[in-house]
């Protein structure tokens, strides 16, 4: 493969990427890809601002990528960006594709803070970027924050687990290097996936804040954690510099100037610094590619073949052949109970807001109807009083008992619990009723649904009146 060919390989990534976004995810094919994982303020965000030489993510405390953010970087000669889900819509201000971000997550994750695997795809076409597609996960937190979920720490975990345990995903592990590096969370979770180290690429952030007569020199030369992909150290703007809109460029020259000056780092300045990463990682992700792509095209091409077979046999068969037929039968009844299930757990299609209807109904009853007539139950506490002497003194017969024997008790319980007999029959039929429509509702959907013509009147006529009766 020339180097042309090779260079072609990330953008077909990519488009790749943009088909499987727009699909939803339906194929369970493993892309070739580096996801970006590290603690809640390892520096993710700064390391991929320096790359495009633009402020545009997210920033503030607590969790601020909340979904997976697949950044697809594309070496051009102007400087724009756009987002998949707004096709066409080219942003040249940046501030605006930041605004856009969060609009964009709180649409499927709401203003709570919580999280959903559902990627943003965002392209940036700009001079300063090698080719390079990186997807910025969240960052590893530990305790939840405002109306988060108890569980946040769980739930982050495994979406990054979702990415990073696919064989055909590098990981880039970043760190910062004012924390004890064993202790790293985004190591340790690399550990535990890919142990002999093998597609992880370290990144040591914030090397500019280690205490004075401490560095991070045998992590980078690979003698402390050894990756078998090596560490590069960067150093990023202070949250300072960033308040004060420090522009990258000027971060840029003084991260040189830093490992050009610093006596751990300087015999190694040339193999530093944020240029020098996004170098390394353009090398990586293409020879990564070119490494998965036989396993990727033989998956590929099996789920096609697969796919064009299943076409055919819409497309070939006679209309009234049965194995058609059987086919479109199962796709009714497939359909007919999804229907079913949105309708009793809710977040139907349409959503009714004339009545309720299904599963709010239902509600309705044991919430509302069933405790109405327990409470229209009358109970004479006088009598029960004088039944309850009676029971007990029946049973005890000549001798006289110190405790209330059980036979009383349950002859007395049974008797009160026989009362609660009618309520429940009541409530039970009221559901049974409910369900019926609901039935009857889907069914409805399924008779005037296209394409399920030839049904009509075998099927639909019988099953779902049969439902109805019974």
């Amino acid at each position: 493969m020339g180097n042309r060919g090779m260079e072609e390989l990330i953008p077909l990534v990519n488009r790749l990427q943009d088909a499987f976004s727009s699909i939803g995810q339906a194929c369970n094919l493993d892309l070739p890809q580096i996801a970006v994982v590290g603690g809640q303020s390892a520096g993710k965000s700064s390391v991929l601002e320096n790359f495009v030489g633009r402020d545009f993510l997210p920033r503030g405390s607590g969790i601020v990528t909340r979904r997976p953010l697949v950044l697809q970087l594309i070496s051009a000669t102007a400087e724009w960006a756009e987002f998949l889900h707004c096709k066409g819509k080219k942003f040249t201000e940046f501030d605006e594709v930041r605004q856009e971000i969060e609009a964009e997550t709180d649409r499927v994750t709401g203003a709570n803070k919580g999280i959903s695997p559902i990627p943003i795809n965002l392209r940036v076409y700009s001079p300063h970027v090698l080719n390079l597609t990186l997807i910025d996960l969240p960052g590893i937190t530990k305790v939840p924050v405002g109306d988060q979920p108890a569980d946040i720490e769980q739930q982050i975990r495994d979406m990054i687990m979702q990415f990073i345990t696919r064989e055909s995903c590098l990981i880039l592990a970043v760190t910062p290097a004012n924390t004890d590096l064993a202790n790293s969370d985004a190591l340790k979770l690399a550990k535990d996936v890919d142990p002999q180290g093998l597609r992880t690429i370290g990144v040591i952030t914030k090397l500019d804040l280690m205490d004075e007569g401490t560095d991070a020199r045998d992590v980078l030369e690979n003698k402390l954690l050894p990756l078998r992909r090596g560490y590069i150290g960067v150093v990023n703007r202070s949250q300072k510099d960033i308040d004060g809109k420090k522009d990258i460029k000027a971060a840029l020259e003084a991260e040189r100037k830093f490992f050009l000056s610093h006596p751990s780092y300087r015999h190694m300045a040339e193999k530093m610094g944020t240029p020098r990463l996004q170098k390394v990682l353009n090398q990586q992700l293409t020879n990564h590619i070119r490494d998965t792509l036989p396993t990727f095209r033989s998956k590929l091409q099996s789920q096609l073949l697969a796919l064009d077979k299943e076409a055919e046999e819409y497309r070939g068969y006679r209309p009234d052949d049965p194995s058609r037929k059987t086919k479109q039968l199962l796709q009714m009844v497939q359909q007919f109970s999804v229907d079913f299930e949105k309708r009793i757990e809710g977040s139907g299609d349409q959503v009714d807001t004339v009545e309720l209807s299904g599963g709010a109904k239902i509600n309705r009853i044991f919430h509302e109807r069933f405790p109405f007539e327990l409470v229209k139950m009358e109970c004479d506490e006088k009598e029960m009083r004088r039944e309850i002497s009676y029971a007990i003194k029946n049973i005890h017969g000549i001798r006289t008992g110190l405790f209330t024997p059980d036979m009383a008790f349950e002859a007395i319980v049974k008797k009160q619990i026989i009362k609660l007999k009618e309520p429940c029959v009541k409530c039970v039929d009221m559901v049974i009723q409910e369900l019926i429509n609901t039935v009857r509702q889907c069914s409805n959907k399924v008779n005037h649904g296209d394409g399920n013509k030839q049904f009509q009147s075998g099927a639909n006529d019988n099953s779902f009146s049969t439902l109805n009766k019974n």
